[in-house]
C-alpha cells in the first residue's frame, strides 16, 4: 500500500525522522490557511506547493512550485488541484490531483551551502537482509545515477535480527563526507529511518532528497513510502491511510470481492485458480499471439458466484478480445467449476467474447461433458496446447 508523501512523513516524524513540515489542503483558500499557519509555526517566508499523487518525478510534471507570498501560494495551489498531472511514472493521461502539501522553505541561506543526498531503506532478497541504498546525488533519479555513476552508490546491508549498528549509522555518515554536527544528525536519521521502516513493516521508505540545511541539520524533504500488505492487519491505523482515488477502480473492486486481480495491458482475459498457474497461463497466452490483459486468481473455491465476479470485472476492459480460463482441479472439482462457469454465463446473459474453458483434475472428463453439451458459446480444452491453439483461432 503506497502512502502519499505527506502521510509518509507523519510517520517518519513518529519515529523521530526530522522533516520539513508541512499542512495538506483541498483548495486554494485551504492552502493560504495552511501557509499562515505554517509560517506562525515555522517561521518560513516561502512556501513549496506540492501535488499529493502516488506517482514520483512530480516536479518534472508540474506538481512542485515555489511560492514567493500568499498571492502566489492561492494562485498555484488553484493551478494544481484538479489537474491531471502527467509524469514519467503515471499513464498518458496522468493522475487527478486532489489535494496539495504546503511545505516551509528549508532551503534558506546560512554558513554553509545545503546539500542533498539519496537514501531509501528495502529488501535485498538475494541475501535476505535489509539494506540501505544512499548516495551523495540527491534530488536525481537514481536509475540515472546508478547507470551513469554507480560508484557513488553505497549500501549498507543489515541483519535483520540486530538492526543497524551504531558503526554503520557512522559508516553511512562518513561516505557521504560530513563531519561535525552533521555528521552526528546523520547518524540519528539513518538510525530513526531504519526503525521506521521495520516498526511500521513497510516495504520500502525512499527519500529524495535527504537535505543538510545551511545549518547542518538533517531531514526529509520527500518520502515514498511503501506498506507491506500482507503485514497491515497489525496497523490497522496505518490501512486507515490507504487513497483509494489512487488505485485502479478495477483492481479495487476485485479486491473487494476476494480476487486477486491485477490489470495489464493486453486482450485476453485470464481467469484462473493459483498464482502459480496465472503465471503460466500468461506464458501461454504469449506463445498463442495474445496478450494477457490481466493476472486473476479466483482463488480454491470457484463456484458460480465467484466465477461471475470474476466474468463481470474482466469484461470491464474494452480491450478484451477472448477470456480463457484454466482451472487446475485439486480442491476444487472441475465438474462444479464447469457448472458455475454455465450458470455464471447464462445469468449475465450478454458475454460477447469468445471464452475458452480448460480444466484438468479431478472429473475433468466430466467438465469437458457439461462445457461441450451446454449449448453456449464455450470452447472446452483439456491440454495446455489445446487451450493455447483455441486462443490462437479465436485471435486470428
Amino acid at each position: 500500500m503506497n502512502l502519499h508523501e505527506y502521510q509518509g512523513k507523519e510517520l517518519l516524524s513518529s519515529f523521530g525522522v526530522r522533516i520539513q513540515r508541512g499542512i495538506v489542503a483541498q483548495s486554494a483558500r485551504e492552502a493560504v490557511d495552511a501557509a499562515k499557519q505554517l509560517t506562525a509555526e515555522t517561521g518560513t517566508g516561502w512556501h513549496v506547493i506540492k501535488a499529493q499523487v502516488h506517482a514520483g518525478g512530480r516536479g518534472k510534471g508540474g506538481g512542485v512550485k515555489l511560492a514567493k507570498n500568499l498571492n502566489e501560494v492561492e494562485e498555484i495551489a488553484g493551478k494544481i488541484i484538479g489537474m491531471n498531472l502527467v509524469t514519467p511514472q503515471t499513464s498518458a493521461e496522468g493522475k487527478k490531483v486532489h489535494q496539495v502539501l504546503i511545505a516551509e522553505d528549508v532551503y534558506y541561506p546560512g554558513d554553509n551551502e545545503p546539500e542533498e543526498y539519496y537514501m531509501s531503506v528495502l529488501l535485498n532478497r538475494g541475501t535476505g537482509k535489509n539494506m540501505i541504498m544512499y548516495s551523495t546525488e540527491g534530488g536525481m533519479d537514481i536509475e540515472q545515477v546508478a547507470e551513469e555513476t554507480p560508484h557513488l552508490i553505497f549500501t549498507e546491508e543489515i541483519d535483520p535480527a540486530l538492526g543497524l549498528l551504531p558503526f554503520q549509522a557512522r559508516r553511512i555518515a562518513f561516505n557521504l563526507g560530513l563531519s561535525g554536527t552533521a555528521f552526528k544528525e546523520m547518524t540519528k536519521f539513518a538510525t530513526a529511518l531504519y526503525t521506521a521502516y521495520t516498526k511500521s513493516d513497510a516495504s520500502l521508505f525512499e527519500i529524495n532528497p535527504v537535505l543538510k540545511t545551511s545549518d547542518d541539520k538533517i531531514l526529509a524533504v520527500d518520502s515514498k513510502v511503501t506498506l507491506d500488505d500482507n503485514a497491515l492487519y497489525r496497523h490497522r491505523d496505518l490501512a486507515q491511510l490507504r487513497d483509494l482515488r489512487e488505485e485502479n477502480p478495477i483492481e479495487v473492486e476485485a479486491g473487494s470481492l476476494g480476487l486477486n486481480y491485477v490489470d495489464l495491458d493486453g486482450n485476453v482475459g485470464c481467469m484462473v485458480n493459483g498464482a502459480g498457474l496465472a503465471m503460466a497461463t500468461m506464458d501461454l497466452i504469449k506463445q498463442a499471439g495474445g496478450e494477457p490483459a490481466n493476472f486473476l486468481d479466483v482463488g480454491g473455491t470457484a463456484d458460480a458466484a465467484r466465477v461471475e465476479a470474476a466474468f463481470k470485472i474482466i469484461l470491464k476492459d474494452p480491450n478484451v478480445k477472448a477470456i480463457l480460463i484454466n482451472i487446475f482441479g485439486g480442491i476444487v472439482r472441475c465438474d462444479r467449476v464447469a457448472q458455475g462457469v454455465i450458470d455464471a454465463y447464462k445469468n449475465m446473459g450478454n458475454i460477447t467474447v469468445p471464452i475458452i474453458v480448460r480444466l484438468q483434475g479431478t472429473n475433468a472428463d466430466i467438465a469437458k461433458d457439461l462445457i461441450d453439451n451446454s449449448g453456449l458459446d464455450v470452447l472446452s480444452a483439456t491440454e495446455f496446447q489445446e487451450a493455447a491453439d483455441k486462443v490462437q483461432e479465436v485471435l486470428a
